[in-house]
């Protein structure tokens, strides 16, 4: 660190991700957790909605004797807190809390946001509510502490990340300006609204006006926090180039400094334990396939997949099976190809046909019915994925040297079909490919070099543009990250790229293969945490600053 920068005492950060996991920001904080907690030595305190109450947390262990005095207090003023340990990497101090006390001040604390920031709270819905009142009561728990144990002789950040923790960040702003402030948004609500709403967003990002487009979308409230947090906070940051240029146009605020989500890899297998792994997960992943289908593919085939959110536009998903389609008549292709779709959909169970296959370790020459899919689904004629297969009469038949198989749940590696978790499923690809059209970082091709995976991704993930950035030029295949230039436009032409890589790939010499392999793993070793940190280095510099400034003027 520099000499010259400021740096925190304590460290605050609260997400709705904490100790809960839904999605990306999940892996950001519970991988930088390691980091922090080595820099800091359990004075980061994460926070995190109470949503187990008594029953028993995978990912969250209590220790009541962790502030054991301050615990009790908090309860007094009636912040219902359990305080323990995440358990990630590192172990950092984790503090839940029960948000559910607040709904009934919610039009008190609204009103509250509307004098103080002009944060329009009249249009919520959805979780807007949920999220907010949490969002309350994190800040309650930091206001609490500091008064307990902190005081104007230590440097304090608060650190909220997402809408969903804009009230808190301006809640402290008030209540304890000498606490500096930092806002993450890894999304902006805006963007990913237009995006998903199948509305070119690059081309007229220009052109766009956030406040209007949330009136349009129905997204004012959601909008309003986020707005008035990045505007209100003493560093405002993001997770890539491409959503900084989001921030500037829609929410008409620059950020301070770009964060870009860095990895761990204490948990990518070594040596022996790596091929082994990738071996079973490989002949699992080709049972599942031959059960299905009444095939016998070896291990000669091409294994590729995608995965992350059903987001089905915003992820590529459309594309990925456009492009499987097209491979499906392309001459240059060297190898089988069996392509996995791993996205949670509306799920319903395992497919007793399929177990009862596997089950029985016999080969079988006939495909079951509906051989696109591993489990049974709610919406079976309503789903995106088996309706574009469909459309495109994709149907796994006995000719086609391209499979494409739908694995529509979460991977615990309790899923009843594969039973695998999903970093075991990645170990055992060839390629992964995700085309993302709206993608402020992208952890999914991060964390497939990661386990030496190469991987297609696009220059509208921000994962992609580092990755451009660090190659010095737009990244092949054979540097370990294939990166499509991606407009709003070309769906065709990147469908088109994605075919021709996977044909060239299946050509690949063994050799040529290893040093595809080797340089996705050497890239995703620039992208670990260790790598990363000094970024956040500079933010709380800013933010250490700002508080600064601000208390001096105050005391004038």
């Amino acid at each position: 660190m520099d000499k010259k920068q400021k740096s925190p005492d304590y460290i605050f950060e609260s997400s709705w991700e904490v100790c809960n996991k839904v999605g990306g920001i999940y892996t950001v904080l519970s991988t930088r957790a390691k980091t922090l907690q080595e820099m800091l030595q359990d004075r980061i305190v994460f926070i995190g909605p109470d949503f187990w109450k008594e029953a028993e947390s995978p990912y969250f262990q209590e220790d009541k004797s962790l502030f054991a005095e301050w615990q009790w207090e908090a309860k007094e003023q009636g912040v219902n807190i359990r305080v323990g340990r995440w358990t990630v990497p590192g172990n950092p101090i984790a503090v839940l809390v029960d948000f559910h006390p607040y709904f009934e001040r919610k039009n008190e604390i609204y009103g509250w946001l509307w004098e103080n920031f002009q944060v329009d709270s009249l249009h919520a819905y959805g979780d807007y509510d949920e999220a907010s009142m949490f969002s309350y009561a994190a800040a309650l728990v930091v206001e609490s502490f500091y008064h307990h144990y902190l005081d104007e002789s230590k440097k304090v950040i608060y650190h909220a990340n997402e809408w969903m923790c804009g009230l808190g960040a301006l809640y402290l702003n008030k209540k304890l300006p000498q606490v500096a402030t930092i806002f993450t948004t890894h999304a902006t609500s805006i963007g990913r609204s237009i995006a998903g709403n199948q509305k070119p967003l690059y081309d007229y990002l220009f052109a766009y006006n956030g406040d209007q487009m949330a009136g349009e979308l129905n997204m004012q409230s959601k909008h309003s926090i986020e707005k008035q947090t990045a505007h209100h906070v003493d560093c405002f940051t993001t997770v890539s180039d491409i959503t900084a240029r989001e921030c500037v146009e829609l929410l008409d605020k620059p950020v301070d400094v770009v964060l870009p989500n860095g990895f761990d890899n204490s948990f990518v297998p070594k040596a022996a334990a790596f091929t082994r792994k990738r071996n079973l997960a490989r002949r699992k992943m080709l049972d599942v396939a031959n059960a299905l289908l009444g095939e016998k593919l070896d291990d000669d085939t091409l294994i590729v997949s995608t995965s992350g959110r059903y987001e089905f536009r915003n992820k590529g998903i459309d594309v990925f099976i456009e492009a499987m389609n097209r491979l499906l008549r392309n001459r240059d292709l060297k190898k089988k190809v069996l392509a996995f779709i791993v996205v949670p959909g509306w799920v319903g169970e395992p497919r007793q046909d399929l177990k009862d296959r596997l089950d029985s370790k016999q080969q079988f020459d006939t495909p079951l019915e509906v051989p696109q899919v591993t489990h049974w689904l709610h919406n079976m004629g309503h789903d995106n994925v088996l309706n574009m297969m469909k459309f495109y009469d994709m149907h796994n038949r006995h000719e086609d040297n391209v499979k494409v198989i739908f694995l529509p749940c979460y991977l615990d590696g309790k899923d009843g079909i594969l039973n695998l978790t999903y970093y075991d499923v990645v170990l055992g690809n060839d390629l992964c490919i995700y085309p993302s059209y709206y993608e402020p970082w992208g952890y999914t091709p991060l964390e497939a070099v990661a386990f030496k995976v190469p991987c297609i991704t696009t220059d509208l993930a921000g994962f992609g543009l580092w990755a451009n950035k660090t190659f010095g030029h737009a990244g092949e295949i054979e540097d370990g990250v294939k990166v499509v230039h991606r407009t709003d436009y070309n769906y065709s032409e990147v469908a088109d790229i994605i075919k021709d890589t996977v044909a060239h790939y299946s050509a690949l010499t063994p050799k040529q293969i290893e040093s595809c392999r080797k340089n996705a793993e050497a890239l995703s070793k620039k992208a670990l945490w260790s790598e990363f940190i000094k970024y956040y280095n500079v933010a709380y510099d800013i933010a250490l600053q700002r508080a600064e400034q601000r208390m001096a003027e105050k005391n004038d």
